[in-house]
């Protein structure tokens, strides 16, 4: 069987175009989406790739219908030759996709390939920017949630003695929310920074 998909875009809200393609295609039933995958989540895919059985075939008229990005395309074409499932574009720059035919196949694994050579790069640019971003002395990660005056507030109360528990409760956290902003503290000096944080006490033996 043959099941087509269809979905609109921002510029294009009339699905006839796509719809027609499809039933020409030979397509017995079509889903549809008539709003933004970010106002729907993309149900009618979701039950399109749901209704795709062994043998079947999902019908796309465009690939910018079907995916996102290439990953996205090579996720979801995966996912369908895992389950004996063909996928063929109708038209436009991915018209040449169609995983029923040896020549449909070959031109998906390039595509596959190119897929993962975007990923790596994405990788290593955030990499990348991640250790200039390092080295430019900008702190990489989740935001502190304590202000600089709350941190060395805090490194001085430990300072004069009082219990982690009591200063975080006194400044509305977690103990542990203040042990991951004293440990960007550089400069505190005093007893804080010679020890950051000391196990459990333990006591004394007696004579």
């Amino acid at each position: 069987m043959k099941i087509g998909y269809a979905r609109v875009t921002t510029g294009e809200k009339d699905l006839s175009l796509q719809l027609d393609a499809l039933r020409a295609a030979g397509c017995e039933v079509i889903h549809e989406d008539k709003a933004s995958g970010v106002l729907n989540g993309r149900k009618g895919l979701a039950d399109a790739l749901k209704r795709c059985a062994a043998g079947d075939v999902l019908v796309v008229w465009k690939l910018d219908r079907l995916a996102r990005s290439l990953h996205d395309l090579v996720v979801i074409a995966e996912d369908l030759k895992g389950r004996d499932v063909g996928l063929k574009i109708l038209t436009g720059e991915g018209a040449a996709v169609d995983t029923t035919h040896p020549q449909g196949r070959m031109i998906f694994g390039i595509l596959a390939v190119m897929a993962e050579f975007e990923r790596e790069l994405i990788s290593e640019r955030t990499v990348a920017g991640i250790e200039a971003a390092k080295k430019r002395g900008v702190r990489v990660g989740r935001p502190l949630k304590l202000s600089e005056f709350q941190r060395r507030e805090a490194a001085s109360m430990i300072d004069a003695g009082k219990a982690r528990s009591d200063i975080a409760a006194l400044l509305n956290g977690h103990v542990g929310t203040l042990r991951r902003a004293l440990k960007g503290l550089d400069d505190l000096g005093g007893s804080l920074a010679r020890e950051k944080f000391p196990g459990p006490v333990r006591a004394k033996k007696r004579a």
